[in-house]
């Protein structure tokens, strides 16, 4: 990689070096928009459309090693997009007697979108691999901690004791949640084939006799779906990988966000396994997984925002919405594949302080268990008064077990988490 290379993510850490980095870099692009093109060849040549010689010669032109990216990327200013430089190199590369069979009876958005969703298959199975490892490590910790009180927060305060078990299980679900949506969108991308509007017109003009099963023919050729019509101005596939993309960054911000607030350190409830240093002050081990999770967790929805927006395409095929798409997407694949390979670190080297736990609950001398009292001192007090008597001991500042009407209370936070036990074994049996 040269200085000038956009992908070395200079001003990305968060996906640089990722998996996902590496599967939806220029190089990347390359590859699969020569895949799009070699494929569309050999299914021709599979039902009589054009030699099987043809076939063979795209195919074996169709190596990125032999193209030059700097040089389509330049010249796809002159038409708009890559396609059609690259279609012009990979004919002269196949030669005078089968270049003719290069692109035939396509549209440059065939191409690129039969290539981008491509990209996007092979970037989510990456990040459904390092969720699958989030989830797990997830798993262990709940398990682990089951029984490990805490405080609970709510509006930024201790409201009433829960577990980390807990809190961990309800992360795992979200990372479940997140893996459910990718796989639905990845089993289900479709390539594109339509011609130049979407009708399969050309395929008829050079031959086909039942053009209509040229695309599923062309999907099963690339393994993806069969799409039931030309999507050339019918984006549901971008808006459905724009909504599960944006998910799992925002589901795994969840996550990072309560280690960031947890792992503070007057908190110092949890630690990363092993956190960043600082330029300046060597005594600092910040939570820089998270970090780097929550800040793709905050960039991901305007960049889905574009996405949807897209979906306002207008003709048989549109000027700008589809153009508008390449670049929020493939910065989404990067975020949600750079925050889950965060994630697989955050979620295995996470250390937990059951002891600082323990501490915080006795922070408020007892008053973290007032719900619990005041139902307990209703009956016998009357629900008004208990009442009282609780927000006037609070006000006072003292311990709670001095006070004679509580003297046999039972102020114990841990023994008071509820159900938290018996949800996280519900959660953990979810597969």
């Amino acid at each position: 990689m040269t200085a000038a290379d956009p992908d070395t993510g200079l001003l990305a850490p968060g996906w640089a070096r990722s998996p996902a980095a590496a599967a939806t870099g220029d190089g990347a692009y390359l590859t699969a928009l020569l895949d799009a093109e070699a494929a569309l060849t050999r299914v021709q040549a599979a039902l009589g459309l054009a030699p099987a010689e043809a076939a063979t010669a795209v195919t074996e032109a169709a190596d990125a090693r032999h193209f030059d990216v700097a040089s389509i990327a330049e010249r796809a200013r002159g038409g708009g997009n890559p396609v059609i430089p690259l279609v012009a190199d990979l004919t002269r590369a196949v030669g005078e007697e089968y270049g003719p069979y290069v692109h035939r009876g396509a549209t440059s958005q065939d191409i690129m979108d039969t290539a981008t969703m491509l990209v996007a298959a092979r970037a989510l199975d990456l990040v459904l691999a390092d969720l699958g490892r989030t989830e797990r490590a997830l798993a262990r910790l709940a398990a682990e901690h089951r029984d490990t009180a805490m405080p609970g927060r709510t509006l930024t305060q201790h409201a009433v004791p829960t577990t980390f078990g807990l809190k961990a299980a309800g992360w795992r679900s979200l990372v479940l949640d997140a893996r459910d949506r990718v796989t639905a969108v990845r089993d289900g991308l479709p390539a594109q084939l339509g011609g130049a509007a979407g009708t399969l017109a050309a395929f008829g003009a050079y031959g086909a006799e039942d053009a209509v099963s040229l695309p599923e023919a062309y999907a099963r050729e690339l393994g993806l779906r069969a799409p039931p019509l030309p999507w050339h101005t019918l984006r549901t596939p971008i808006a459905d990988l724009a909504g599960c993309l944006a998910f799992t960054a925002g589901a795994l911000g969840k996550v990072a966000v309560d280690v960031l607030t947890l792992s503070r350190t007057e908190i110092a409830e949890v630690a990363e396994g092993s956190g960043g240093g600082s330029s300046a002050m060597p005594h600092k081990s910040n939570p820089v997984r998270s970090t780097l999770i929550a800040a793709a967790a905050r960039r991901a929805p305007q960049l889905a925002a574009t996405l949807y927006g897209s979906l306002a395409a207008e003709d048989e095929r549109p000027a700008g919405a589809w153009h508008a798409e390449w670049e929020p997407l493939r910065e989404l694949l990067r975020l949600a594949g750079g925050a889950a390979r965060d994630a697989v670190e955050l979620a295995e080297g996470l250390r937990v302080g059951h002891d600082v736990m323990r501490e915080h609950l006795d922070l408020t001398q007892g008053l973290i268990v007032s719900e619990r009292l005041s139902a307990e001192l209703a009956p016998v007090l009357g629900r008004a008064r208990a009442k009282e008597l609780l927000t006037r001991l609070a006000s006072e500042g003292r311990p709670l077990a001095e006070a004679p009407e509580l003297r046999d209370a039972d102020l114990d936070p841990a023994h008071y988490t509820g159900s938290a036990g018996a949800l996280t074994d519900r959660a953990l049996e979810r597969r």
